[in-house]
């Protein structure tokens, strides 16, 4: 078990409610970002000496241009619903990360400078000044929200916490007061292309590396390019697939589907990032910019379709914005959805029977699925209601003998967050982190104990990255954790091609070896 700082909530067989503890994760922030990463995004270098008056000129700004900020800051009527269906109070005991104790933050300073109850009878309505304090307050607990959306399953009114974190987080950044880890990374999608900030060469050398390893794997040349004009797909995945374990693992998978596809694809230099971390900041200007390099990379390399890798947000963004923040694609094939999920290709090949998997070979694994919140909760996939948690599924029992499901009030719609999404799979933040993986880590350690699982897979880079991070402060195995396509790669019969097949023409050439030279 890694070793901490704090005390690691115990695993049970259910996640209770727990006792309340005020400002428990008061201290709880990640390090504020320096002029190096606010400016490239647009933002003030540090905190402005007039920011009271700019952050509330700034919510009139955004209670302006969506409606669904106002809605959501008036609806609540503290029924109490949402209380308990936060991972981060359930780990944590704080009252500010149950989702209305957390929304409060923002409604008190709305009520108090744009309704004319909290103008006049702020005590009555429970209206506050905008406050250092308070401002202070913002900034720790809006970053203890992953943004997951679970709570909004959940409210009878249906309030998407998730809007009211990116407007606060929004807020914060135009008054200089923005978070170091999604910003510097944002910066290197404009400065490199990727989140990572790994430069063309490194992809390609990387790429080609993958190319050496399938062929010693399997005897069969599954190409990995980059940057070829005219390929019919653009495959945009997080950068996370090009140097980590278990991701890597699932890009392979991609190829080698790919490759039994038939199709030509290619992956870009330009756009070689998935993820779009302007969500998590709740800037749509910065969402725009990122997603506008998807479409430069898809019209530059001349391709008809565009495909996404397993990554939750990306897809979230993709599917929910893609066309209003870089459209109108109306330069690809209309006969494909624009854009379309990696699971959504690999199935429909299984469907059409093109893909041949020999099961037995991951029969050294018991598997459960973890439904990813961006996926689950904010998206779909196929042509069927419920596709996003269907599509999975069908490819993992298509590749796997052993599969068990987790309980079913932690997974589909009601699925728990890994803890490290929304921007906050930084180091700064692990105690959020490890407590907010609790009612996960417990939905995975019954069915370890009632089903004998032994991996858990799942679509999303965040979760992957946060589930090898977090499984040993539970006495798991970061290794438990797999992507989806790493099963697809284990199992599937690739077909050999011209190139292979004349290889093994030039072994049968090669001379025996002289005897009278033993």
């Amino acid at each position: 078990m890694a070793k901490s700082a704090f005390r690691v909530p115990p695993l049970s067989q259910y996640t209770e409610v727990p006792a309340i503890m005020p400002g428990a994760m008061a201290q709880s922030a990640p390090f504020v970002s320096k002029a190096e990463f606010q400016e490239p995004l647009g933002f003030p270098g540090e905190l402005v000496d007039d920011w009271q008056a700019r952050a509330i000129a700034k919510m009139g700004e955004l209670l302006g241009k969506y409606r669904s900020l106002r809605v959501y800051l008036d609806a609540c009527v503290k029924c109490g619903a949402c209380t308990d269906k936060c991972h981060y109070f359930l780990g944590t005991s704080d009252p500010r990360n149950m989702p209305v104790g957390r929304q409060d933050l923002l409604r008190k300073v709305y009520r108090r400078y744009f309704t004319w109850s909290g103008r006049l009878f702020p005590r009555l309505v429970g209206a506050e000044d905008l406050t250092r304090e308070m401002l202070d307050d913002w900034y720790s607990y809006f970053h203890q929200c992953s943004q997951c959306r679970r709570c909004s399953v959940f409210c009878p009114l249906g309030i998407d916490t998730a809007e009211i974190s990116m407007a606060a987080r929004e807020i914060l950044d135009s008054i200089g007061l923005g978070q170091k880890y999604c910003n510097e990374i944002i910066g290197k999608v404009y400065k490199v292309g990727n989140n990572l900030g790994l430069p063309g060469p490194a992809l390609r050398h990387t790429l080609e590396g993958l190319e050496e390893d399938v062929y010693d794997d399997t005897g069969v040349r599954v190409r990995y390019p980059i940057d070829q004009e005219g390929a019919e797909i653009l495959l945009v995945t997080p950068s996370a697939d090009f140097f980590a374990e278990p991701h890597v693992d699932g890009l392979i998978g991609y190829g080698k589907v790919l490759h039994e596809s038939g199709i030509s694809w290619t992956l870009s230099s330009h756009a070689s990032e998935a993820a779009n971390f302007g969500m998590f900041i709740g800037s749509y200007d910065n969402m725009r910019q990122i997603a506008l390099r998807i479409r430069e990379a898809a019209i530059q390399l001349k391709v008809k379709r565009i495909v996404f890798g397993e990554c939750g947000h990306a897809w979230r963004v993709a599917y929910s914005f893609l066309n209003t923040l870089a459209g109108p694609w109306d330069f690809l094939d209309p006969r494909y959805p624009v854009p379309q999920h990696i699971c959504e290709f690999t199935y429909d090949l299984i469907q059409q029977g093109r893909l041949t998997f020999d099961k037995s070979l991951n029969d050294d694994k018991v598997l459960t699925y973890h439904d990813s919140c961006n996926v689950a909760r904010a998206s779909r996939m196929g042509d069927m209601p419920g596709g996003q948690f269907e599509i999975p599924r069908a490819i993992i029992r298509a590749t796997c003998n052993h599969f068990h499901e987790m309980d079913e009030d932690t997974i589909r719609d009601r699925t728990f967050c890994c803890g490290g999404g929304g921007g906050l799979l930084t180091d700064d933040l692990i105690e959020l982190r490890v407590k907010g993986a609790k009612p996960r880590m417990d939905a995975l350690n019954n069915v370890m104990q009632e089903k004998g699982v032994t991996h858990m897979v799942a679509i999303c880079a965040i979760c992957k990255s946060q589930f090898t991070k977090v499984l040993p402060y539970y006495g798991m195995e970061m290794e438990q954790i797999l992507s989806l396509h790493q099963l697809v790669s284990n199992a599937i019969v690739l077909t050999p091609g011209p190139d292979d097949e004349a290889d093994e023409d030039d072994d049968d050439d090669q001379p025996d070896d002289d005897p009278d030279q033993e």
